[in-house]
């Protein structure tokens, strides 16, 4: 038998005078698991976030820990912390203050608090020199590794995190997504995740829910979010995509009127589609040869522009109407912004979304 989760949701509703920020999610938390909530903004995920870690109530529905329903439960005791994006840090005390912080509110013997608060400072990656550092001399990585080491010192079932890397520059926000699940992977405890960062949620995550006006759009692992997504709004929120407005011809196939160009669907197409949206990722297009032949979806176009990505690179490609993005590993003998060029993609790497 599956194990029971450790958090639920069951209906519950989030109203603010007529405005439902939150409407009928039903939501299940395994526990040990990296969970991420991503939306735009007004979505409603730190409504959300706030429900589970007690500092706001549901309008409607219930929310169970442990199968024990704790709607009017105050956040302090609940087994559970949250790092906020502002992080809450104390600025008159030292690193080792702010992280024996909790353990000083529940009594802990001064010696068991320092014990446990240098044991988490080294789990997040801080040396025990910076015990005594005042927090305020601290670089704002340290002080993200400071306030982490601080709700795990609380030794909480569940973690809440507000966006806790949304203001520290790319490079070091790379380094502490993979120190996060690193962490998250060590300790097993439960971890709830907000961001805006479609890279922190796919790379940290175990399961993404995706949230739009108040409910949860979809929810799976990162490669079925991105590789499967169940309408177009979350195919364009997870990532770049490359879009095509289409019809059904009577033949089966596809038409694109901008393109002037018939177009072979994917296999799964509904015999019921009339019109929509084609969607490929760019990763999912290619150039092609013009020695290989004819093959199916292949067009021409002006390579209009480059983006370097590291390792990649990006092509914008204009055809008619239409504007496309082909990506792909970065080689010597590509073309160049100017060059005409074929591209194309296979059928079953396209995604079919009805209007």
């Amino acid at each position: 038998m599956p194990a029971e989760p450790i958090m639920e949701l069951l209906g519950v509703d989030k109203y603010f005078g007529n405005l439902a920020a939150v409407n009928q999610i039903t939501l299940a938390f395994e526990e040990g698991e990296f969970f991420t909530l991503v939306g735009p903004s007004g979505s409603g995920k730190t409504t959300l976030l706030r429900m589970l870690a007690g500092m706001d109530k549901p309008t409607r529905g219930d929310i169970l820990l442990r199968g024990e329903r704790v709607n009017d439960r105050p956040a302090n005791w609940r087994p559970t912390c949250m790092v906020f994006q502002s992080l809450a840090l104390f600025p008159h005390m030292t690193v080792g203050g702010n992280v024996e912080y909790p353990l000083k509110c529940r009594g802990t013997p001064p010696s068991e608090r320092k014990e446990r608060a240098v044991r988490c400072l080294e789990l997040s990656h801080l040396p025990i020199s910076y015990y005594d550092r005042p927090v305020t001399t601290c670089s704002g990585g340290e002080r993200q590794r400071v306030a982490l080491a601080r709700a795990l010192a609380f030794d909480p079932e569940i973690l809440f995190f507000d966006e806790p890397l949304s203001a520290i520059d790319y490079r070091l926000r790379k380094t502490l997504e993979k120190e996060i699940k690193d962490i998250q992977r060590e300790t097993k405890k439960t971890f709830v995740y907000i961001t805006h960062s479609l890279e922190e949620a796919m790379v940290m995550s175990d399961r993404i829910g995706v949230m739009r006006d108040g409910g949860l759009a979809q929810i799976g692992s990162p490669h079925e979010i991105y590789s499967n997504p169940v309408n177009r709004f979350v195919c364009e929120f997870m990532g770049e995509v490359n879009s095509i407005a289409v019809t059904r011809g009577n033949g089966g196939e596809l038409w694109c009127e901008s393109m002037g160009a018939a177009i072979t669907p994917p296999s799964s197409v509904e015999t019921s589609f009339r019109q929509g949206t084609l969607m490929i990722r760019p990763e999912n297009m290619r150039l092609v040869n013009p020695d290989e032949g004819r093959s199916t979806n292949v067009f021409s176009g002006e390579l209009f522009n480059e983006y370097v990505l590291g390792s990649r690179i990006q092509y914008q490609i204009r055809c008619k109407n239409d504007t496309f993005l082909v990506e792909r590993l970065r080689e010597a003998g590509l073309p160049k912004s100017g060059d005409q060029v074929s591209f194309g993609w296979n059928p079953e790497d396209s995604m079919l979304f009805p209007e």
